[in-house]
């Protein structure tokens, strides 16, 4: 009896080890699903964290779109009104100081493309015809290139020193035959370019609504079909300044022909210029000709036309482009890249800041490096 009951001690022993052993697995298997759904849920939980914070952070930086958006807008409005204070306040200048207020300026700005200045003097009249021999459109040709391509050509001069002298007459008469002059409120003279070239953009501005403007001498050949592609190349950009960009040196010596009065400002001796473009050609964009215009009366003039207009776009965020093609030589040098696919956009001889002998040499230039008539009309344009 009792090796019975030892037994079935054992048995009832064994039983509640394995309820025992039942139950501490049944708790532990708990104990890791709790776990794992806590994991599950931490993990979710952080997951839709993350999507909130990144549909927020969708939403500023949509916010940020929309504001950044919102100032350009303004930005461009208030350059707009500027624009137009500009071109008022220029016709209304010419007004004031006496010169003839032609339709041009009497209407509305007209729309155009670009405006290029020739600049020329009393005794360039042979340069000028030269021009009009060549690169230059006339007559009815000059208005449909600029109703139809927008391309405005005028010849840039302002007035002698005596009023109403035989200078001024013979421009007068020469206007009246081909219609292809901008007079200016400048009382000429070689060492007054800085002042011209300030007036030529603020008179120009306040005729013509223009995406650019470009300033060429009379004696430099220009391709105009090529001339409106490099524009167009630009147009996107704001305060664009193109051109043949150089670094010359500043002459202290009064003896030379390019001396700068005021070379002390630019350091010791033998120091260069800041860049700016080479004075032969060169272009801007609407919003800088309206900056010249309204800052005309405080803008310093240098010695030298070109290194004055660079000046004057210093501390600006102004798009310094330089371009080389806008100053090719002379044949062969303006043949060879044609030949080669690259038309120039305009050549001169650096030895003569122009073409030496135009009036002779630039029908030649014309001949062998012009772009062909046809190429300014062209659709690409």
């Amino acid at each position: 009896m009792k090796g019975k009951g030892g037994a079935l001690d054992r048995r009832s022993s064994a039983r509640w080890r394995l309820l025992l052993l039942c139950a501490f697995s049944f708790g532990l298997g708990m104990l890791f699903t709790n776990r794992r759904q806590d994991q599950e849920l931490q993990l979710v939980s952080e997951d839709c964290n993350t999507k909130r914070k990144h549909g927020e952070h969708k939403d500023i930086m949509g916010e940020v779109t929309r504001t950044h958006e919102a100032i350009q807008l303004l930005d461009k409005s208030i350059s707009t009104l500027q624009m137009e204070l500009a071109a008022k306040r220029s016709t209304l200048e010419l007004v004031r100081s006496g010169v003839p207020v032609t339709s041009e300026t009497s209407q509305s700005r007209k729309k155009a493309f670009v405006v290029v200045g020739v600049n020329t003097a009393f005794s360039s009249r042979k340069r000028r015809d030269s021009v009009r021999e060549t690169w230059m459109p006339q007559g009815e040709k000059l208005l449909q290139l600029e109703e139809q391509k927008g391309i405005v050509i005028r010849f840039t001069i302002g007035h002698s020193a005596t009023s109403n002298s035989i200078l001024d007459k013979a421009i007068d008469a020469e206007d009246a035959q081909h219609h292809d002059f901008l007079r200016l409120d400048h009382v000429e003279g070689y060492h007054e370019l800085s002042a011209k070239t300030k007036i030529f953009f603020s008179t120009a501005v306040g005729i013509w609504d223009a995406d650019f403007f470009v300033k060429v001498d009379d004696d430099v050949h220009v391709n105009l079909g090529m001339l409106a592609t490099t524009l167009a190349r630009h147009k996107a950009k704001p305060r664009t300044y193109i051109g043949c960009m150089k670094s010359g040196p500043v002459l202290a010596d009064k003896n030379l022909k390019y001396h700068e009065p005021e070379a002390w400002k630019f350091g010791e001796d033998g120091n260069k210029y800041f860049r700016h473009a080479t004075g032969q050609i060169y272009a801007i964009s609407k919003d800088l000709a309206t900056y010249i215009s309204i800052n005309q009366p405080i803008l310093h003039k240098y010695a030298n036309e070109d290194v004055s207009l660079g000046s004057w776009f210093i501390g600006l965020e102004v798009n310094h482009i330089d371009e080389r093609n806008m100053c090719c030589g002379t044949p062969p040098d303006c043949e060879w890249k044609g030949q080669a696919g690259n038309i120039c956009v305009a050549s001169f001889d650096w030895s003569c800041s122009g073409i030496c002998k135009s009036v002779e040499r630039l029908k030649d230039v014309h001949a062998r490096c012009g772009e062909g008539d046809s190429s300014v009309w062209s659709d690409l344009i």
